[in-house]
């Protein structure tokens, strides 16, 4: 009996010794990295929100259990060719995953790498919309692609019945792309964008107040504005010098400027002086208990970060602690799924190795594809609300805040979302009803537009450079009332003139014409002789 309860004693040792190393086959750390700009206004948020998230995780016993996330930072200051090398220097040490980086330019070297080595590379402000296709799949944006934001703008421009648009952007591929992702949806819309104004990075005062004058000579007085914080608010500065932002335009700037006003303390009146009666977009997220959470304990978070100005919490820092609860419940899947952390040496850069650059310190993460699956499938609820992923790659229920810039502050006019376009009732509450999308149901809050006016630019205005219709109208003696010229004022009148120029102000560009008096009012005039004076260029 004692002989067959020592053998139990052995069994259940051997069971506990199995179930030991099964738990303890996940690693103690898990070594990730992040990119930051810390001289920036996305990056400064950012960089506290992630601290944020990674200390919650570890602190959390239901997500990841019996492992730390070793996160890893680097500050970029703005500069793509240090974020390069930076992120090389991640791969060297086996990172399983980067958080990062803030440019879209930087994010389409670096998609590349992150193809070789199979290292997911999960940015929550990259948002080019070329960066979903199927030439990054490594890259997982963990916010709102662009091609949302201008397909916002486009139902903007429809609801207010601009036909035509101007649009001013920073000559990279974050600028040039959404540019023609935009261009795409104006034209299902049956509009169009007029005039492309671009400027280089790094633009001069003077070279984009350059811009600007060409602008202003265009017919469009509808202006979309995609740039970086730095040069947006730069045209903003010389388009008002210029009277740019003044009645009857009407401007457009996209979330670039919320994500630099809302983390403001204090709201710079002299800025906002710039740019009053401008419409602009922000990243709409719900109102969750993480959120809450994160909100409230802010203050104190800065505490921590010590060395920077105080700030507030921005949609983007919200963005940044889901990636970083992305990755934690992908990584929990991953090790559930039998996934180890190990790297090879990839056999392409053994070939060129020798050469002083050190690339056979680069190796493959082995479980990268495993581990991209798991990210592809999170579904829980975060900060920003619910985070899951569609079929493409982006993440569902995109929505952004209509926001008004008035006086000394901003208000927000209403919402979009690609469920319901354009309301005054937010996302969330229109999730829970049928999806109702018609003209009739697009309303927005009044809006006061730049001159302080609460009417509706008409979009247009006669341009500076165009070349005016000559418009032959005969000098009849009789039929007065359909055509007649006043011979002391030059004053042309009757039924078809007034036909003629309801049918103008109707169009939604303009027309710059001039009427020419032909006949000498005492005969009616030949009509044949007219025509061949416009056959043969000759003024009536």
């Amino acid at each position: 009996m004692k002989f067959i309860f020592y053998l139990f004693s052995i069994f259940c040792c051997l069971c506990s010794c199995a179930q030991s190393q099964n738990i303890s086959g996940r690693p103690d750390a898990v070594r990730i990295g992040a990119q930051f700009a810390r001289n920036s206004t996305i990056g400064r948020v950012a960089a506290v929100a992630v601290l944020a998230a990674v200390n919650d995780i570890n602190n959390d016993s239901n997500i990841l259990p019996g492992t730390k996330l070793d996160l890893h930072m680097h500050d970029s200051s703005c500069n793509r060719f240090l974020g390069i090398v930076q992120a090389l220097q991640f791969m060297e040490k086996d990172t399983v995953a980067i958080i990062g980086p803030l440019s879209s330019t930087t994010a389409h070297v670096l998609s590349h790498l992150a193809n070789e080595l199979h290292v997911p590379l999960m940015s929550f402000s990259a948002t080019d919309p070329t960066l979903s296709s199927l030439e990054y799949p490594f890259f997982v944006r963990t916010t709102v692609s662009d091609q949302f934001q201008m397909t916002a703008v486009a139902d903007l421009v429809e609801y207010y019945g601009w036909k035509q648009v101007t649009t001013i952007f920073v000559d990279n591929d974050y600028g040039r792309n959404a540019i023609s992702s935009l261009g795409d949806e104006l034209s299902k819309r049956r509009s169009k964008i007029l005039y492309k104004a671009p400027f280089r990075p790094g633009a001069s005062n003077n070279e984009i107040a350059d811009v600007l004058i060409k602008v202003a000579m265009m017919e469009s007085r509808v202006i979309i504005l995609h740039a970086n914080p730095d040069s947006g608010l730069v045209v903003f500065q010389q388009a008002l010098k210029l009277g740019m932002v003044s009645n009857g335009y009407a401007w457009i700037a996209t979330d670039w400027l919320t994500s630099y006003l809302d983390p403001s303390v204090h709201l710079d009146i002299g800025l906002l002086s710039t740019m009053q009666g401008v419409l602009t977009l922000r990243h709409h997220t719900e109102n969750t208990r993480r959120k809450s959470m994160l909100s409230s304990k802010w203050s104190e978070l800065l505490k921590e970060d010590s060395g920077h100005s105080r700030f507030l919490l921005s949609t983007y820092g919200l963005y940044a602690y889901d990636t970083v609860w992305m990755l934690a419940h992908a990584l929990d899947a991953f090790f559930n799924s039998g996934g180890n952390i190990s790297f090879s040496p990839d056999p392409k850069l053994n070939e060129i190795s020798g050469r002083g650059l050190n690339l056979e310190a680069l190796s493959v993460f082995d479980g990268g594809q495993l581990l991209l699956e798991k990210i592809h499938q999170v579904d829980f609820l975060g900060a920003t609300g619910p985070v899951k992923f569609d079929s493409g790659g982006n993440l569902i229920q995109p929505a952004y805040d209509i926001v008004s810039i008035i006086g000394s502050g901003l208000r927000t006019v209403g919402y979009w979302s690609n469920y319901s376009g354009l309301s005054v009732i937010s996302p969330e509450t229109l999730y829970k009803k049928p999806a109702n999308r018609t003209r009739e149901t697009q309303k927005l809050h009044d809006v006061i537009w730049p001159g302080e006016t609460i009417n509706k630019p008409r979009g247009w205005v006669f341009p500076n450079n165009g070349n005016e219709i000559k418009i032959g109208v005969p000098d009849r003696v009789s039929y007065r009332q359909f055509v007649s010229v006043d011979s002391e004022t030059g004053m042309v009148r009757g039924l078809c003139i007034d036909v003629f120029v309801a049918a103008i102000n109707l169009l939604a560009y303009p027309v710059p014409y001039r009427f020419v008096p032909f006949g000498n009012n005492r005969e009616n005039p030949s009509y044949s002789e007219l025509i061949n004076k416009i056959i043969t260029d000759v003024s009536p």
